[in-house]
């Protein structure tokens, strides 16, 4: 279950982060409540998921799948570039994050 709750947390990073962009400095109202609400209960569900999982590797896959999440999020929504090197180093990010979850059943 930690590890669900976990994989929440860092989806709920990845809205954070777009609703920052969308906040443009916290100067529009909605971009601004959604990015404060989804990251308050982003670090809350990272807390549930500390009392059961070790801090390294928690926080490593929430960084990790947050990363992965506005990147692709980024190059669909805002139209960002989304080179060969990058593909390689966000795969070699994934390649980590499922490394660290097989180590850690």
């Amino acid at each position: 279950m930690a590890w669900f709750i976990l994989i929440i947390a860092a989806l709920l990073e990845t809205v954070w982060a777009l609703a920052l962009k969308y906040s443009e400095g916290f100067t529009r109202l909605w971009p601004s409540i959604v990015g404060i609400t989804s990251a308050t209960t982003s670090f809350f569900l990272l807390s549930i998921a500390l009392r059961s999982l070790p801090v390294g590797t928690s926080y490593a896959v929430w960084v990790g799948i947050g990363v992965i999440g506005v990147v692709i999020a980024g190059n669909v929504l805002l139209e960002e570039q989304l080179s060969v090197s990058r593909m390689i180093f966000l795969i070699m990010i994934l390649v980590g994050i499922i490394g660290l979850r097989t180590i850690e059943s």
